[in-house]
């Protein structure tokens, strides 16, 4: 598993604090983010591949500081995003997933073989040279996550990767997700989703205030949502 280190993190944006005084070290294999909505829990996520960087404080993911090697964390950090249309770049499903190993020095051969290999494994095979764009939201989803394991990541991160389907295509992503053998950090409002993780880290104001297991972390969220508003 990868090592990841956020050393005293704050992030301002436009004059205020998105994220304070982060400090954790992760190392779990499956590790769940929740918190309101702008509470700074996407930023955290953000900061694990280098689409945000940190105002002051440190973010290494392996000893790698995202500040000053994001070209290499990106290499292991895979990062899907809550809507897939905003990561599918290209036009059929096949040239989708093959865009992300460009520069990778594979040969037309492979790439064409490692596609097809990722579009089986996620049951997109018979939907090679469709339009990417005409994919159920399901499908797109899946195409989006195809794009990102093609690269071989170690790490993979879910910025709120169900909350724009159904039920049925949330419990089909969430087992792909649980299934991966990469290590896998997952940003949600779904409750339901965290359970078995390893470990929950909840966000409240910019601050990890809960660091633990799904059982203690998810019932004192509850109780924080449910405290009256300041």
């Amino acid at each position: 598993m990868s090592e990841i280190v956020l050393d005293d993190v704050h992030v301002r944006r436009e004059g205020r604090h998105v994220l304070r005084g982060v400090s954790v070290r992760l190392t779990e294999r499956r590790v769940a983010v929740i918190g309101a909505n702008g509470s700074g829990k996407s930023t955290l996520a953000r900061l694990l591949n280098g689409l945000v960087t940190p105002t002051s404080g440190r973010v290494l993911v392996d000893g790698l500081d995202v500040r000053r090697h994001g070209r290499a964390v990106r290499r292991r950090v895979g990062f899907v995003f809550t809507d897939p249309d905003a990561q599918i770049v290209m036009p059929t499903v096949a040239e989708d997933v093959a865009f992300s190993l460009r520069g990778s020095g594979l040969s037309r051969a492979q790439v064409r073989d490692r596609v097809a290999a990722e579009l089986a494994r996620h049951g997109l095979a018979d939907h090679a040279d469709h339009p990417a764009h005409l994919l159920s939201g399901g499908q797109k989803q899946l195409l989006a996550l195809s794009s990102v394991l093609v690269t071989a990541p170690d790490l993979v991160v879910a910025d709120e990767p169900t909350t724009l389907l159904d039920l049925r295509n949330t419990r089909l992503i969430a087992d792909r997700l649980a299934a991966l053998e990469q290590q896998v950090v997952l940003v949600t409002h779904d409750l339901d989703l965290v359970d078995g993780y390893d470990r929950v880290l909840v966000v409240d104001e910019g601050r990890v205030v809960v660091d633990d297991v799904p059982a203690v972390a998810v019932p004192a969220y509850r109780t924080l949502m449910a405290a009256p508003v300041r």
